[in-house]
């Protein structure tokens, strides 16, 4: 067959629905270029350098390496060779420890989204999920956690009494070398290969694509183009992760953010008219997360509705990940509400007034004392039948994956004696990442879970219920 048909990813979601089922299919993925934007090696360096953490000698070996290879087009070994060599005597906790940090502040916004949606259709068909990179361990392991892949085949240094030496086990998983792994593992593994998947998006990568039956060129560079042409490869392009401010979005994020100030404005000149904060507030929920959302252009596709209503007052929890939370929470919650939040919000000027309008109890996340005497507002606010809003995290995380629960939620509306109400929150990510302040349009989906009761829970027992309401979050966002 010749001239690689262009896909789009509807088509290759199917064709993952229609293989075989079972752990006997393996669908392999590369990680630089596929399933991030971009090269996580550069994030990795660029970060070193922010730090200072690069030697002179290092920088002009790292910077020759990446010369000869683009001008000589010399193998990949000699660049890895000379990063890792960098990292002698380096302890590979410290390294794992920076990895998590560069990954939550760098390397988690350039995962597609497209390519989380590829990796849970072939999690929910049971195929094993593995990634085969020429990266390290360093850059590796983050993202697989996080997409929740059962193997990385991967360059792998050499580690002694948890130092490096400075040295690679055998030689970097590049080119042919990739390909002679993944065929390794099937063999180790009993697959046919004939029936796996694989994706890459570069030339390099020819070997990988060509032992495996169902290969799919994911973004290709113009080198892994033209073979697929040759081969008749589907070739599948995803959208990059919305990140960045171009100029629509911009002009709509700062139109956002006006009409909810004006909303709350005119929320507070209305409750002080008719000398009630409550009447100021519902008028300000009511209105502004609408108008802000539409604005924007963000849509929701909300699941269970009803419950945001059968058992109230309620703590309404929800999980984490972008500034766009609070207003969507509140478009879905409407009225009748108030919030926990960090202390650093009672400063943030986006936030400040809101907070005033809606009495929101402010915690110092480093002062458990405090913390706890900060809810006693928000225990008389549920006994008032005002209902709270909480993000049991305390804190954005860089993807759909949660965080660690605090207690505090449960102790409040266990002390209140009032039900917990999931929220799920699935992609708000994908339309506001949690470090931008610019929104992009797009669709966001949120589970509203059936209310939970507190009736009969005791404080001993608070880390049982934890897991069960944390194991709802985990089950709706598809990673249990």
């Amino acid at each position: 067959m010749n001239g690689g048909p262009k896909i789009d990813l509807s088509h290759q979601l199917g064709v993952i629905a229609a293989a075989p089922t079972g752990p006997d299919i393996a669908a392999f993925f590369d990680l630089d270029g596929t399933l991030i934007n971009g090269f996580s090696a550069k994030a990795v360096f660029l970060e070193r350098l922010k730090t200072l953490d690069v030697t002179v000698h290092e920088l002009w070996e790292i910077s020759s390496a990446v010369v000869e290879m683009r001008m000589r087009n010399s193998p990949v070994d000699n660049l890895m060779g000379k990063a890792v060599r960098g990292l002698e005597g380096r302890r590979e906790e410290d390294l794992m420890e920076q990895a998590y940090t560069l990954f939550r502040n760098e390397i988690a916004p350039m995962i597609y989204p497209e390519a989380r949606l590829l990796v849970e259709a072939h999690r929910h068909a049971g195929h094993r999920l593995v990634m085969a990179t020429s990266a390290t361990p360093y850059q590796a392991i983050p993202v697989q956690e996080d997409l929740m892949f059962d193997e990385l085949l991967c360059t792998t240094p050499v580690v002694t009494d948890g130092v490096l030496t400075g040295e690679l086990v055998g030689d970097s998983l590049w080119g042919p070398r990739k390909a002679a792994a993944v065929a390794e593992y099937a063999e180790t593994e009993g697959l046919d290969l004939d029936g796996c998947f694989v994706y890459s998006n570069g030339g390099e990568d020819v070997p990988m694509l060509k032992e495996v039956g169902n290969p799919v060129a994911l973004n290709p560079d113009s080198e892994l183009t033209r073979h697929a042409t040759t081969a008749g490869w589907p070739i599948l392009r995803l959208e990059n992760p919305k990140r960045g401010s171009d100029l629509t979005s911009a002009v709509r994020s700062t139109a956002a953010l006006g009409s909810v100030l004006a909303s709350a404005s005119i929320g507070l000149g209305l409750g002080i008219l008719t000398r009630s904060r409550r009447t100021g507030a519902n008028i300000t929920s009511t209105i502004a997360p609408d108008i802000a959302l539409t604005i924007a252009g963000i849509k929701l596709d909300v699941t269970g509705t009803e419950n945001a209503w059968s058992a109230r007052p309620a703590v309404f929890m929800f999980n984490h990940q972008s500034t766009a939370d609070s207003i969507i929470v509140t478009s879905i919650l409407r009225r009748d509400i108030t919030a926990v939040a960090k202390r650093e919000l009672e400063r943030d000027p986006r936030f400040a007034l809101l907070g005033k309008i809606f009495d929101v109890a402010y915690i110092d996340r480093g002062d458990p004392a405090q913390a706890r005497e900060a809810m006693r507002p928000a225990i008389e606010k549920l006994h008032s039948g005002i209902s709270v809003a909480i993000a049991p995290e305390g804190t954005r995380m860089p993807t759909s994956r949660l965080g660690r629960f605090k207690k505090g939620g449960f102790h409040l509306a266990m002390q209140a004696g009032v039900p917990i109400v999931p929220i799920v929150i699935h992609n708000a990510g994908d339309v506001m990442w949690k470090k931008d302040l610019t929104a992009h349009s797009g669709t966001v989906r949120v589970t509203v879970g059936a209310p939970i009761s507190t009736d009969g829970w005791v404080p001993e027992k608070i880390d049982s219920y934890i897991d069960d309401v944390r194991s709802f979050f985990d089950r709706t966002l598809g990673y249990a």
